[in-house]
């Protein structure tokens, strides 16, 4: 299992029409309703991600403001809030969550390729034309170093093929709109490619509230009430505490992995666990928090079940979480595994998995926290995993939060909108090979940034990825990988 993202680029015929539904349509509305909840789904540029990941750049990405990936090139971002006139079809929705990407590390520990790009917001007149995608973006620009920070930015321009905007449902899903690279995303994508050039396309799905009343939200539904100790209830120091959750989504790679093309598999949440798009929740918290220690020991509900080929087939359930009178911190549960170990039906009961770092568990307004906090394998863990990660691998962050007061309230999940679906959907596009940088290559003279100086136009093809998208009768081949910064 490689330590660096495991990416994929697509090599695939998209769809060349553009998909728009309203769903449950009924007769237009004449005022702009609001749009509550859902993602948008854009891999930026395929080629930049292998570029950046890949031998030359030697870089990384890391996700912001509870992005998530989804299958082998995109980024997923959350909970859209916007307006949307059924009357005119004008849509316009603020989507959450960024990408970080760093390359090109210096000797200083800086990187001169440092790009942040977050906060996508998709802007549509309605007039079945064009539209377009704004950012915010912070990016350094190379040879000088300078890092400019621009917001809402109208970074590619998208065409809607002439579809009709216009219904009174309660939910717009828009699928592979083509999207092409502004003067101004050129400029603040610090030169790395030319205005014109073709970017990822972008889908994305909204929930639209009803004109008269707003309907159910689409977010996960409260906990069912369950049993609990009076509020205040004490034993010594130690009070029951009233709801809780933990937020983990185990390691990105390896949900990439299951998903991809090697265990082409997939994830089922059960008992309660909720999907936050690049984290998984478990609710439910019951257990005692000491108030004199800033001590927990508390007990989580739901479960998620990892199955794939390769004879993947991992299920953690009974999670728990410990934190110390030294703020050191463990997350425990129990795994199903094949050819699990264990006596109960091949389970392992209270293993613990990962352990972090909880420096400041004082409740504040009711509420003890730690927010994306890193974790590091145990030896536990990595036999719990068969062996694929290290003890010591960094897996993902964990956020962890215990209400000890009935007024406390919870962190939100990122909203995914009705439609969200826990695993990747394959049907549109097929992955080509297991490793970016494996397909064959192709490029066009308009389409390909200009050489580096001391760069031999052989290393790049290693480096970049090729994807095919149709578009309305014309074959277009990918970019090549962007220009890399000269070296001092």
């Amino acid at each position: 299992m490689p330590s660096r993202p495991h990416l994929r680029t697509y090599a695939a015929l998209l769809c060349t029409a553009v998909l728009m539904t309203l769903l449950q349509t009924g007769p237009a509305q004449a005022a702009s309703r609001t749009v509550q909840g859902g993602r948008l789904d854009w891999g930026i540029k395929s080629s930049f991600q292998s570029y950046v990941t890949g031998p030359i750049a030697n870089g990384s990405f890391s996700l912001t403001g509870g992005a998530a990936t989804v299958g082998g090139s995109q980024f997923r971002f959350h909970s859209a809030t916007g307006t949307y006139d059924g009357t005119s079809g004008a849509f316009t929705a603020a989507f959450s969550g960024g990408v970080h990407f760093l390359g090109h590390k210096a000797d200083d520990g800086s990187h001169q390729l440092d790009l942040t790009i977050s906060r996508p917001t998709v802007r549509l007149s309605g007039n079945g034309g064009t539209g377009t995608l704004h950012v915010d973006i912070i990016s350094k620009a190379r040879g000088t170093g300078t890092v400019t920070t621009s917001s809402q930015v109208p970074f590619a321009s998208l065409s809607l093929g002439g579809i009709d905007m216009k219904g009174g449902g309660n939910a717009v899903q828009l699928s592979n709109l083509p999207a092409t690279l502004t003067a101004e995303g050129a400029k603040s994508f610090a030169g790395y490619y030319e205005a014109g050039t073709a970017l990822d396309p972008v889908s994305l799905s909204a929930d639209v509230e009803a004109a008269a009343a707003a309907k159910p939200s689409s977010k996960p539904s409260p906990s069912p009430t369950k049993s609990k100790s009076k509020s205040g209830e004490k034993k010594g120091n130690s009070s029951a505490i009233e709801d809780g959750a933990v937020d983990w989504g185990v390691r990105r790679t390896f949900r990439e992995y299951v998903s991809g093309d090697i265990a082409q598999g997939e994830w089922k949440l059960s008992d309660g666990a909720q999907d936050g798009g690049a984290l998984f929740r478990f609710p439910e918290g019951s257990g005692t928090y000491d108030d004199k220690k800033r001590t927990l020991d508390a007990s989580f509900a739901g479960a998620v079940r990892f199955t794939g080929e390769q004879g993947l087939d991992l299920k953690l359930s009974g999670v728990r979480a410990k934190v110390s009178d030294a703020g050191k911190g463990t997350l425990y549960a129990d795994v199903t595994s094949e050819g699990g170990g264990g006596g109960d039906g091949g389970t392992d009961k209270k293993v613990p998995l990962v352990t972090f770092t909880a420096r400041d568990f004082t409740p504040k307004d009711g509420l003890a926290e730690v927010t994306e906090v890193p974790t590091k394998l145990t030896a536990e863990g990595a036999e719990a995993f068969g062996g694929m990660y290290k003890a010591g691998t960094e897996m993902d962050p964990v956020s962890l939060a215990v209400a000890l007061t009935e007024s406390a309230e919870l962190p939100a999940l990122p909203d995914l909108g009705s439609s969200q679906s826990p695993t990747p959907e394959a049907s549109t596009a097929k992955k080509a090979a297991a490793e970016p940088g494996t397909e064959a290559t192709a490029s066009s003279s308009s389409d390909v940034p200009v050489l580096p100086i001391g760069l031999a136009a052989g290393s790049l093809i290693a480096v970049a990825a090729a994807f095919v998208i149709v578009r309305r009768r014309q074959a277009r081949p990918a970019a090549e990988a962007p220009e890399a910064p000269e070296k001092d």
